[in-house]
């Protein structure tokens, strides 16, 4: 929506919408139809649809250290697409954990995350993990933080108290301004018949079968002539876990070449018709 009018973001769309409505103006969008049955060239129709501004995104990662545990590269690939997508479009990320360590926190993650801050931890090490430089291990506790703006500065403040009572205050106000859609699959239990993989659960990929997954990477890689875990990983839109298995089973049945000491493949069938 927001590159069709030209917009970077959330608020620029919405107010598209405002001058939009005010002067009681349709929004237009070109869509293709079809193809010419002369010329082959495609076709294209302009419609009109009424204008309807996006609501502010709020996105909570809860406990980030319990998600990388699970499944660390997909995790981090998803929050890193997931961050840059979001600082360009005005969409806001707040994550959090109680385990600030390298293996938790990545640069990468850390690198979309201009904004940080840090409480009491234990160590020099954990709040150069978060900071960048140490002195989160000196702070009091109880509200006691350091915050870090986009700029690199710290700042030393103070969070409130919050009490239970004042969050459901918080929660009923929300209430009124929208009503909830809650999503109850997040809380039900697993099935049979439920996503086997971190990929399916997250919805890289999880729309096919394995079968029909490795029949799609076979083909890109003969149509493509290349093959790479990264290459199937962007072409496939899946976890770098589950493009690795699709290429050693490749290798296994003969499609492509072991890697050489470059790390290169040869593609050693014809591309399927």
């Amino acid at each position: 929506k927001m590159s069709k009018l030209g917009v970077r973001n959330i608020d620029g769309y919405n107010a598209r919408v405002r001058e939009a409505l005010a002067n009681a103006e349709p929004f237009t969008r070109t869509v293709q139809t079809g193809f010419d049955e002369e010329t082959g060239e495609p076709t294209y129709e302009t419609e009109e649809f009424a204008p309807e501004a996006l609501p502010l995104i709020v996105v909570i990662v809860d406990e980030m250290a319990d998600l990388m545990m699970v499944a660390g590269k997909e995790i981090e690939a998803c929050v890193q697409r997931l961050a840059q997508m979001a600082r360009a479009s005005g969409i806001h990320i707040v994550m959090a954990t109680q385990r600030p360590s390298v293996d938790v926190i990545t640069g990468t993650i850390k690198a979309n995350f201009p904004t940080r801050i840090s409480f009491q931890v234990t160590s020099k090490i954990d709040s150069r993990t978060i900071l960048g430089e140490q002195g989160a291990e000196q702070l009091l506790g109880q509200g006691d933080m350091l915050f870090m703006s986009g700029g690199g500065r710290i700042t030393r403040v103070h969070g409130p108290f919050v009490s239970d009572e004042e969050v459901e205050e918080v929660v009923r106000h929300l209430k009124t301004l929208g009503p909830p859609d809650y999503v109850s699959g997040v809380t039900e239990g697993g099935d049979d018949d439920g996503p086997a993989t971190v990929d399916e659960l997250l919805g890289l990929g999880g729309e096919m079968s394995a079968e029909q997954l490795y029949d799609r990477a076979v083909a890109i890689v003969a149509r493509d002539r290349k093959c790479s875990t990264s290459y199937i990983q962007r072409k496939l839109q899946i976890g770098y876990n589950r493009a690795a298995r699709l290429v050693e089973e490749m290798e296994a049945q003969g499609v492509v070449s072991p890697a050489n000491h470059v790390g290169k493949r040869e593609v050693l069938v014809g591309e399927i018709e």
